[in-house]
């Protein structure tokens, strides 16, 4: 277990849902946190709350859909900061719609903070952890990024290419023998309202997940050093399953319901 207290943490979407409840968790542990989000309404709102917490967070408005938007955050953080020890990548967008009724832009905008945003973030903080020789980039995907998911074709798409990403990234570090670390987080569907609607057929073995318990294993994998964090436990089968003929793993989806989970989905209001 390490001591994050004195470092600087960055997070992505941090005014709202999961990057909120992870900007205080953070905080809480000693860490500075900086929270970009493009609703500077409720960045204001995390700062106010902070405040009377007597937690050190600092909102700011970006959106990571825009790499020149990126960079330029990045190189003021860097010049205010000197160095982000952790960087959360969690910002992340649903259509939730099947594919022929999503439109173009917002299957471009999907892909764009899903997926290509941790690249303009990385290549902006990375250099900094390699010359401290410390660091961690943490990849906030999903399970709709270990398998594809009826109704999300963009967004599994981004997220199975957030998990791509980030695999590539550990192994380049590990070639280059760094001690800045990574690590990858693939939870099933949370009730932060992004997916509001959506049901899942058998809770047990796959509950739609809490906020904050969800909070609490990242932070938990953060402190910990681990490289991949996947919830519920159950969705690791998607690996086993994928051993079998593709119908007998689609015949399994309908199952459980996966199928069908976007059924009803209305999403965020």
């Amino acid at each position: 277990m390490k001591t994050i207290a004195g470092e600087t943490a960055l997070i992505t979407g941090g005014a709202s849902g999961i990057g909120k409840l992870l900007s205080f968790a953070l905080a809480e542990k000693g860490a500075r946190v900086l929270a970009w989000d493009i609703d500077d309404a409720a960045l204001k709102r995390l700062e106010a709350e902070a405040k009377a917490r007597g937690l050190e967070i600092a909102g700011r408005v970006c959106d990571v859909s825009r790499r020149e938007n990126v960079y330029a955050a990045a190189k003021e953080a860097l010049e205010r900061f000197g160095s982000v020890g952790i960087l959360v990548n969690n910002a992340g967008v649903v259509s939730g719609k099947p594919l022929l009724e999503t439109p173009d832009e917002k299957i471009e905008r999907t892909m764009a903070v899903n997926a290509l945003a941790s690249f303009w973030t990385v290549k902006a903080f990375l250099p900094a952890m390699l010359e401290r020789g410390r660091g961690q980039i943490v990849t906030v995907a999903s399970a709709a990024g270990i398998v594809g998911v009826t109704g999300l074709a963009d967004y599994s798409a981004s997220k199975f290419a957030a998990f791509g990403f980030n695999e590539a990234l550990r192994m380049e570090l590990r070639k280059r023998r760094s001690p800045v670390k990574t690590l990858i987080v693939c939870p099933f569907f949370v009730d932060t309202g992004l997916f509001e609607g959506v049901r899942t057929r058998i809770p047990l073995l796959l509950p739609i997940l809490k906020q904050d318990y969800v909070v609490k294993r990242i932070t938990g994998a953060i402190l910990k050093g681990k490289k991949r964090l996947v919830l519920p436990f159950f969705v690791y089968s998607v690996w086993i399953l994928r051993l079998f003929p593709v119908g007998f793993m689609d015949a399994v989806a309908d199952f459980f319901g996966i199928s069908s989970s976007m059924d009803h989905f209305t999403g965020r209001k």
